[in-house]
């Protein structure tokens, strides 16, 4: 409990300083561009919040993920997957759920500095919202997605939503496949209590969309799943059940 309150005195004064001065810069129209204030103050106030914690954030096979344009594709099952990876990676945009925008000052500071907000259960609108997203790959961002849709309990995956694949095939850009290990220590699901420990953020060869369409979206999203199941395995034994994106359990693209 120590280590909660002392990442909650933390997270108070870092929020309002980061996410005030995001907030302001967007009323201001401060331009986003790369390494400019909404890079720098997201990344302050995620490796504020992961220092807190005691979390030690390990890059495996970084190389993938600096390769220009793409979409990082990845397993999700605590808020620390997303600060590991915002601490982690340069210039990093989340794809999340239109819920995360009513979270005080944080909400709408992501919002401006170029976050995008889903709408899941509405099938048309959030395919739309997904051009928003293309418009960030295009500016040179790196976009996140928990392919899951929210955060599981347990590290084997869960079924993927098929919108990040159909946004790779339509953004013509790869797809890093991402495995985030760890997290569910720090904080897990339906908790808030929060421990040190050790976050490993592995990144997998980046899967090509180039000449691809519509069609091969779940393709595709078997493929991304497949590679982080089998990474999950190799690496720390756990294994994930099968997934037919055919079938009747599947989430809508």
């Amino acid at each position: 409990m120590i280590r909660t309150a002392f990442v909650l005195l933390v997270a108070i004064p870092v929020t309002i300083v980061c996410a005030g001065t995001v907030v302001v810069a967007g009323l201001l129209g401060v331009r986003n561009r790369e390494g400019g204030v909404y890079d720098v103050m997201q990344q302050a106030w995620a490796r504020g919040l992961v220092w807190a914690a005691g979390v030690r954030v390990v890059l495996h096979n970084a190389e993938y993920a600096r390769a220009g344009r793409q979409i990082l594709v990845g397993n999700h099952v605590s808020w620390y997957d997303v600060l590991a990876v915002a601490a982690a990676i340069p210039r990093a945009r989340f794809v999340a759920k239109r819920e995360v925008r009513r979270i005080p000052l944080v909400g709408s500071a992501a919002a401006a500095a170029g976050h995008v907000y889903i709408e899941r259960e509405n099938r048309m609108a959030a395919l739309e919202q997904y051009k928003s997203v293309a418009e960030r790959i295009q500016a040179g961002s790196r976009v996140i997605v928990f392919a899951e849709g929210t955060r599981g309990k347990s590290y084997a995956l869960r079924p993927f939503k098929k919108g990040p694949f159909v946004l790779a095939v339509s953004a013509a850009v790869p797809i890093v496949p991402m495995l985030v290990h760890g997290a569910a220590e720090v904080m897990p699901k339906g908790s808030f209590r929060i421990k040190g420990g050790r976050v490993d953020i592995h990144f997998l060869p980046p899967i090509p969309t180039e000449g691809l369409t519509y069609d091969d979206r779940d393709r595709l999203a078997v493929e991304t799943r497949d590679a982080i199941a089998g990474l999950l395995e190799r690496e720390y034994g756990v294994a994930s059940p099968p997934w037919n994106p055919r079938g009747p359990s599947s989430p809508a693209p």
